[in-house]
């Protein structure tokens, strides 16, 4: 009876408009008023805990980084840089936004930041450059997703403290796949460009180039700082998210000069929007989580799934079928925290590699932001584009097909994502 009023009250109030954050700790809060032995004030005690979570504390960190690299001129940079490298190509400038999207995914750790920063200015230079602003927004769209699988990446930081994963092998995890992706949406763009004869940029001389890889030099250096020093073991994820913090806000401030120390406290302001409204619904799903937990539903699950002697193949198909509803209707984040309790042991029990699945859910909630009706990045892209939604989602479509391609490739080829982990922790 508590799993069908948990889950019943969730939907029910999903359905009628609640906010999800809100739905989340009302389905929770219900069931433990009528159903549990826990007392109400564990309702708050549980969601003040969150503040609490160590690991969690990266999330803040991260996205007040990625809002300085993002007003701080360091997109366009690196627009720049991958512009002087692959321009000269055909469809080069199409292939550059993808590359620009790599390296602005490996600074961010959010897919609507990476599609609002490399968007607002690749696609308006490739309608410049004759491209259709349709193939713009779509290919902007889909690569904009590698924000949360190309580390850092909050979705990760998540299913690590859902799931007591570590946040390091997580990230490890997520750099041959989040690369894979990246080329394999490159290569797509290449062959669509030669068969409708897009433009190349002019081939940029030796000096062009340096100028560029000088000017994006500073955005590149924090990529090295975060992964190198997370797996050199020098600091934590969480120390990793606050140097990145203060170094982005010391080249937007003192290198760039792109934001003047007065306009600071704006910028703080905007990152801590972003950080209340994230940190309320994971406080919010953690408590559904704890519901979960309390009631054993993922123990019985667990049971009725070892009943059906189900292969690991035939469970991660179902998982994928879930995770890919879902990410249709919710946010990440909540979808993780509501789910990697329900699905880890499951997936455990059948042999599954913790990290390999936590992979898998990231990929699948790349597809769920580009899914209507709630896909984040359809919404970023049409406002900074300024096309209707509608034009959006069938500007994406096309490319979500290589997107789906790939989750069958990181659901039955476990080597992709963790061949690296291993071979660093082997070393």
């Amino acid at each position: 009876m508590s799993i069908i009023v948990l889950f019943s009250t969730l939907f029910l109030l999903m359905i009628i408009g609640v906010p999800i954050a809100i739905s989340l700790g009302l389905a929770g809060s219900v069931v433990i008023i009528f159903f549990s032995n826990d007392s109400l004030s564990s309702v708050a005690v549980k969601i003040f805990e969150t503040s609490e979570h160590y690991t969690l504390l990266a999330i803040p960190f991260f996205l007040l980084a990625g809002v300085f690299m993002t007003t701080g001129g360091v997109a366009r940079r690196l627009i720049d840089f991958a512009n002087a490298t692959v321009g000269h190509i055909r469809g080069g400038l199409a292939v550059a936004s993808v590359l620009s999207c790599m390296l602005f995914a490996a600074l961010s750790g959010s897919s609507p930041a990476t599609v609002a920063a490399v968007g607002s200015i690749a696609i308006a230079g490739m309608v410049r450059s004759g491209y259709p602003i349709e193939f713009g927004t779509g290919i902007i769209t889909n690569a904009g997703t590698l924000g949360i699988l190309i580390p850092p990446s909050v979705v990760m930081v998540v299913y690590a403290a859902a799931t007591e994963q570590s946040v390091g092998r997580l990230f490890m995890a997520g750099v041959v796949p989040g690369a894979l992706l990246g080329l394999i949406l490159m290569v797509a763009i290449y062959i669509i460009a030669r068969k409708k004869n897009l433009p190349a940029l002019p081939r940029a001389t030796f000096r062009e180039w340096l100028k560029a890889a000088r000017e994006a030099f500073w955005g590149i250096t924090l990529m090295v700082i975060i992964l190198g020093g997370i797996y050199s073991g020098i600091f934590t994820a969480t120390e990793a998210a606050a140097v990145a913090a203060v170094y982005a806000f010391f080249i937007a401030v003192f290198v760039f000069k792109d934001i003047k120390l007065k306009e600071c406290p704006k910028v703080l302001l905007e990152a801590g929007k972003l950080s209340v409204m994230l940190m309320f619904i994971i406080a919010n799903a953690m408590l559904f989580a704890h519901v979960l937990t309390t009631e054993q539903i993922p123990q019985q699950l667990t049971e009725i799934v070892t009943g059906m002697d189900l292969k690991a193949w035939e469970f991660l198909i179902i998982i994928n079928i879930v995770l890919l509803f879902a990410g249709a209707f919710m946010e990440p984040s909540a979808i993780i925290l509501i789910l990697a309790p329900i699905v880890f042991p499951i997936a455990t029990h059948l042999g599954i590699d913790p990290i390999h699945l936590g992979i898998i859910m990231v990929v699948n909630m790349e597809i769920g932001l580009l899914t209507p009706p709630i896909g984040l990045n359809l919404f970023v892209a049409s406002v900074i584009t300024k096309l209707p939604l509608s034009h959006v989602i069938r500007a994406t479509m096309p490319w979500l097909t290589i997107m789906l391609l790939f989750l069958i490739l990181i659901t039955y080829i476990p080597e992709i994502s963790l061949a690296l982990p291993d071979f660093i922790g082997q070393n």
